[in-house]
């Protein structure tokens, strides 16, 4: 398909590289917050490749293996893949057509149903505000590898303060800081995967390895059933079904490049360049990663299981100490104190932008809307690292039982956010039908469709239901709500916004596609010709 032709800046349009959103189309359009697009190709290419690597990959995989054995495990993480990859593709045909911030929550409201886009929104931002106050605890517990004595409440108000300020900076910023610590965070993958190669080929205290770990103790772990009723085959799909949602945790921030996309120099170009190559990402960033982790570590070594947030519970380090690499600990320790911070930062910059959609359709107040001159929506990035200050309720022994409850009204909302955007794609489909346009006039056209996003809504949806049948293995009241309060509380605020406000699902011949199109179609797109290597480099990668 043919990309849409690049055309020289001109200085006298008003635009400067971002859209003139102050202006109100006909046709009753949406009038759109004007945030500057100072986000660069290269932002974006290391923000869609490094912005999903975090605990999920360097902690919570250790915990997967231990559950579903290697090729579970493997299986799971390249199952979920693909339904991150449908809605990968879904969303970025919608966010290059129509780039706007708060992206996803406003597709599903102008496309589907307000009220789906307003519960969709408000869990999506809660999730991120939430985790922000967890990644902020999980800061001060890496530093407590190095400075045991000292109090993780100080640890986290410095870390409160550093992101904080990061984000009331002008997004280019958020933009390069996301670049370098995502930076690390590759170099850390691909290292690891050639210590793998070594580590498995004989260069360790162990010896050769090959598969070993996969016949003795086995490729799959049998789960909790094999103690009920003695089904060993049933026991292993069990283990591995159950770490489906770990998966799905580890995954999530890939759409961060749908959020992103309302912030990004010349969206029609940059958006599909990240898109495309996800796939890839998938493949070799997450795919690979636990396939060398399952060959390094038996599924039975205790550390898997162990509760810490720090060094000691990767499964890195785990596999490094199986081979008798003493140096590594401190190393990886530094690595996910990265992680965590990059991942904080994430949460703030994605949360904030999730309310400035919301208040662009209507759904928070529009005091969200309001921006600095360097097109930072200060309110709305307030509000949400205001939240970031419940990391301090680990400080006391009875917030933390009210913290943990916290934490899992956000577990299930990346497959939430998921499930809905792929069904805004197909509304999205509808409506282009609706109005006679072919898809093939897109900037970027997903294929397999609308197949791909059905394919993605059922097993999204599936996985949402069936992610806590643990609580029913016997009954357990508290473990279901658990498994389940962040599905009550999106089932509430949608039927409680569509009781009071009564609005109708958008027909396809009445679906919004102007706001936000026209602005990017009349905007005039500088696209810098880089001299230096280094960019040329990213020129070329982009």
């Amino acid at each position: 398909m043919e990309e849409p032709k690049e055309k020289s800046l001109d200085m006298s349009s008003g635009h400067n590289g971002y859209s003139d959103s102050e202006r109100q189309h006909e046709h009753g359009e949406i009038k759109t917050v004007p945030l500057k697009r100072k986000l660069q190709s290269r932002h974006l290419q290391m923000i869609a490749i490094g912005g999903t690597i975090g605990t999920g990959l360097f902690i919570g995989s250790g915990g997967a293996l231990a559950t579903s054995g290697p090729a579970g495990t493997l299986i799971a993480y390249a199952f979920v893949g693909t339904l991150v990859y449908s809605v990968m593709v879904a969303l970025g045909e919608m966010a290059t057509y129509i780039p706007v911030s708060g992206a996803f929550t406003v597709y599903a409201a102008r496309f589907v149903d307000p009220s789906l886009g307003f519960a969709m929104g408000w869990v999506y931002w809660f999730s991120w505000a939430i985790t922000f106050a967890l990644e902020l605890t999980a800061c001060g517990l890496i530093i407590q590898y190095w400075a045991p004595g000292l109090d993780i409440g100080i640890f986290i108000g410095v870390f409160w303060i550093v992101i904080t300020v990061l984000n009331f900076l002008p997004v280019n910023f958020y933009g390069e800081t996301e670049f370098w610590l995502c930076t690390i965070k590759i170099m850390t993958i691909i290292g690891f995967m050639i210590f793998g190669i070594c580590i498995n080929a004989g260069a360790g205290q162990q010896g050769y390895i090959g598969f070993k770990y996969w016949h003795e103790p086995g490729a799959f772990a049998p789960s909790l059933l094999e103690q009920v009723n003695n089904d060993v085959p049933l026991a292993k799909f069990v283990g591995f079904w159950s770490v489906l949602i770990q998966a799905g945790f580890s995954y999530q921030g890939t759409e961060l490049v749908g959020i992103a996309a309302g912030e990004t120099d010349n969206p029609r170009k940059t958006v599909p360049a990240a898109i495309r190559k996800t796939f890839y990402r998938i493949l070799f960033f997450f795919v690979l990663t636990v396939f060398f982790i399952g060959i390094l570590i038996p599924y039975t070594n205790e550390d898997l299981l162990s509760e810490d947030t720090d060094a000691t519970s990767s499964p890195f380090v785990i596999a490094a100490k199986l081979a008798g690499v003493d140096a590594l600990p401190g190393i990886i320790n530094f690595v996910l104190l990265t992680v965590v911070l990059s991942a904080a930062n994430s949460n703030v910059y994605s949360g904030s932008r999730i309310l400035v959609g919301l208040a662009q359709e209507g759904s928070s107040p529009k005091l969200f809307t309001r921006v600095t001159k360097g097109g930072v929506p200060y309110v709305a990035v307030t509000f949400t690292t205001a939240f970031g200050l419940l990391g301090f309720m680990n400080e006391s022994s009875n917030g933390g039982q009210v913290f943990d409850w916290f934490l899992n009204i956000s577990a299930v909302a990346g497959f939430i956010a998921w499930t809905c955007i792929n069904i805004a794609h197909i509304c999205f489909m509808r409506a282009l039908r609706a109005r006679r346009q072919s898809r093939d006039t897109l900037p970027y056209k997903a294929f397999w469709q609308p197949w791909f996003s059905w394919y993605g809504i059922f097993f999204n949806v599936l996985i949402i239901l069936t992610q806590g049948f643990t609580s029913f293995m016997p009954w357990n009241t508290t473990d279901f709500f658990v498994a389940y309060i962040s599905l009550m509380l999106f089932a509430v605020l949608y039927i409680g916004h569509k009781v009071i406000l009564r609005q109708p699902f958008v027909k396809p011949a009445e679906a919004d596609l102007d706001s936000g199109r026209r602005e990017i179609e009349d905007t005039i797109f500088d696209e810098a010709v880089p001299t230096t290597l280094w960019g040329k480099f990213w020129h070329w990668v982009g």
